[in-house]
């Protein structure tokens, strides 16, 4: 029997679950699509079971990447990245600008998706998010007026720290440091008024 640390099972709980998820939306949305095709599109209950529905979509793809499990070597398609932080886009406040096209390992892209994450929670009344990378080194930099930084999550990035009692909605600070191991990168970090930064 192979040996799984108790990280890996939260990863492949993590894919379970939202291969599971995915079904069901799936199907909520077909029926939408037939109820559309019936005549009744014009309806506003059924423009919002169809746009909260293409919403959980997005987040359950985004999470799956996030939150899943990377086997080493494996890639992600950049069609899929973009496509992904699309359909975040237009659900929420951020808009996100995705330029790397190389490298795109999933062990990566799991970590670049996890410090949006840390993005998302420091940007809650909108903004932008860019990501790019110039001879392999990674950089996310988020642009809002207004910020909600909590100093103590932002450390955990860069110096792993797992002490830290965090709460579920920022799960994914204490995510990065172990994401970033996999992946074999550092994670640095620059916290400025108006503007955050991130390489790796």
């Amino acid at each position: 029997m192979t040996n799984t640390s108790s990280r890996d099972l939260n990863a492949l709980l993590g894919s379970r679950i939202c291969h599971d998820l995915i079904s069901p939306l799936g199907a909520i949305n077909n029926g939408v699509e037939l109820l559309t095709m019936s005549g009744i599109n014009a309806a506003p209950e059924i423009a919002l079971i169809a746009e909260s529905v293409e919403n959980a979509n997005a987040r359950i793809r985004f999470f799956r990447i996030a939150f899943g499990a990377a086997s080493p070597g494996q890639n992600v398609p950049i069609a899929e990245v973009r496509s992904i932080l699309a359909d975040l886009g237009r659900g929420g406040r951020l808009r996100y600008q995705w330029e790397p096209e190389a490298g795109l390992t999933r062990d990566r892209i799991k970590l670049a998706f996890l410090l949006l994450q840390c993005f998302e929670t420091a940007m809650p009344w909108g903004g932008d998010i860019h990501v790019s990378e110039a001879d392999g080194n990674w950089a996310i930099r988020g642009v809002a007026e207004r910020q909600k930084i909590e100093p103590e999550l932002w450390q955990m990035l860069v110096d792993g720290t797992e002490d830290i009692d965090v709460t579920p909605a920022h799960v994914h600070f204490a995510l990065v440091g172990d994401a970033a191991r996999q992946a074999g990168r550092w994670v640095s970090t620059d916290l400025q008024s108006g503007e955050i930064r991130v390489t790796f």
